[in-house]
């Protein structure tokens, strides 16, 4: 529907649409001289009341002439709104979608447009630690609700005309936005195209988080292995840049996207390149195995202490079999009950607050577990191996690939108690089968490990170990243009 020239019409439909709408205010009020009225729409406390009040009331109703309402409102937007991003509007739905993302909307009697100024001004927690993803040395700040401030934080890093930046909305409903950054000339436009063709085939009420978006994005839904990385480290999001891959900001979320992705860089830490290449190359081999250890402990434990006994040094086999004489459980069951034990631990910690949650993991961990073992319910060595196991999940830097590894460690412990070691490494290669059929965007998931061929092996400096910063300077990324290059 267009604007209409008469105010009171404009102003009785807008009405309708608002109708029941307690925080959308109309201000009606007249020019300097008296001879036009105007009206301001906008959604209280969503805009900044100095720039509402100082830069568009006072500069229309005291400093306005007869001369420049001749022009109606380009008058005004010309030489009277003294506002930073200004713009005509002559579209009904436009005023309205304007109006609920912050701007001020202003309509005149015999006008059939509006001005749209942009008066942004809602609260905001603003920038602050990263909280899943802490570094001991580096950089700090992190991402947080609001897109225009993410954006800021990686413009700021990466002061280069090649960085584009590409908006888009999302949600029928909460029409939410979206923005793709890369750089032109690293960039797979083959990559680029098929986002910016996912992101406009979405079809959602609304996108209240990343998480959202990044399921929608996913190719292999039943994966429960991430295929897009996300991450709130402003730093680690202008990495990804260089490299060639796509960041997805989306507005209200402190988390942005990275794609394509591959099993590699989820082991990889912000920190990891602020510190010395032999420690943290020790740190990043110590992950794989954490990894390793995470999925293949439990189910290895229980095939050969059931299974095949005979496989242990005969000291530990007495120790176990002697320490499992009073246990009214089986092995298996002994597994199973602490390994959800400590998930509802983990998941009591995560949702309580942080002084509670550290009490509920001392109380878990040590009372608990010490007073399983004292009342002869579980042995001494399933508790060392179910702590031991949740430790080494702490060890990855990435919760989504965790939670991946979490779901596989049952896929193991089922196998190994049904068929023993043949069962474990049954699943162990049913996990390894799994990572290989995946891919991000047509990157293997388990590259730089398979294909490193593709990019003249180059990517392997920054996998397993990480190789000194001067050799990765100018390491050309299998996720950019020149690395898909032969």
């Amino acid at each position: 529907m267009k604007i209409a020239k008469t105010l009171s019409q404009n102003i009785a439909y807008l009405k309708q649409q608002f109708a029941d709408c307690g925080d959308i205010v109309f201000r009606e009020f007249g020019a300097a001289d008296g001879t036009g009225r105007l009206c301001l729409i906008y959604v209280d406390n969503m805009v900044s009341a100095a720039a509402v009040e100082e830069v568009i009331l006072t500069n229309i109703m005291n400093r306005c002439q007869q001369k420049e309402l001749d022009g109606r409102l380009q008058s005004l937007m010309d030489s009277v709104i003294a506002n930073k991003d200004i713009q005509m509007v002559e579209d009904m739905e436009k005023v309205i979608e304007a109006v609920l993302v912050g701007d001020t909307l202003i309509l005149m009697d015999g006008t059939a447009f509006a001005l749209q100024a942009s008066t942004k001004g809602f609260p905001n927690r603003g920038v602050g630690q990263a909280e899943t993803e802490v570094v001991v040395q580096g950089p700090k700040d992190a991402f947080t609700e609001v897109l225009a401030t993410n954006l800021v934080l990686i413009r700021r890093r990466m002061r280069d005309t090649r960085l584009k930046v590409v908006r888009n909305q999302c949600g029928s409903r909460g029409k939410t936005d979206i923005a793709l950054l890369y750089f032109s000339d690293l960039v797979r436009p083959e990559i680029l195209e098929q986002v910016k063709k996912q992101v406009q085939q979405i079809r959602t009420n609304a996108l209240l988080d990343s998480g959202v978006l990044e399921q929608f994005l996913e190719k292999r839904k039943y994966s429960p292995f991430p295929q897009l990385q996300m991450t709130e480290r402003p730093d680690k999001a202008t990495a990804a840049l260089l490299e060639g891959r796509i960041v997805v900001v989306v507005d209200n979320s402190p988390f942005v996207i990275l794609l394509p992705t591959t099993l590699n860089v989820f082991f990889q830490a912000a920190e990891d390149y602020y510190d010395r290449w032999q420690i943290m190359s020790f740190i990043r081999f110590m992950r794989y195995v954490a990894a390793f250890v995470a999925v293949a402990l439990p189910g290895l434990y229980i095939a050969m202490s059931v299974y095949h006994p005979e496989l242990l040094p005969t000291s530990l086999a007495l120790k176990i079999a002697q320490t499992r004489q009073s246990i009214p459980f089986s092995v298996v069951g002994e597994v199973v009950a602490m390994e959800l034990a400590f998930e509802l631990l983990r998941e009591a910690g995560i949702r309580l607050p942080s002084p509670v949650s550290s009490t509920i993991g001392i109380v878990g961990g040590i009372i608990i577990g010490s007073a399983a073992v004292d009342a002869g319910l579980v042995s001494p060595a399933v508790v060392i191996v179910s702590a031991l196991t949740g430790i080494c999940t702490f060890v990855i830097p990435n919760v989504s690939v965790v939670s991946g590894l979490r779901l596989s460690k049952y896929v193991v412990i089922f196998l190994a108690a049904t068929l023993g070691l043949f069962g474990f490494w049954t699943g162990v290669l049913l996990l390894l089968v799994h990572l290989s059929q995946l891919s991000s965007y047509g990157i293997p998931y388990l590259y730089p490990f398979c294909s490193a061929s593709a990019n003249d092996y180059r990517d392997l400096k920054d996998s397993l170990f990480r190789l000194p910063v001067q050799w990765l300077k100018q390491k050309i990324s299998i996720f950019s243009r020149k690395g898909g290059e032969k």
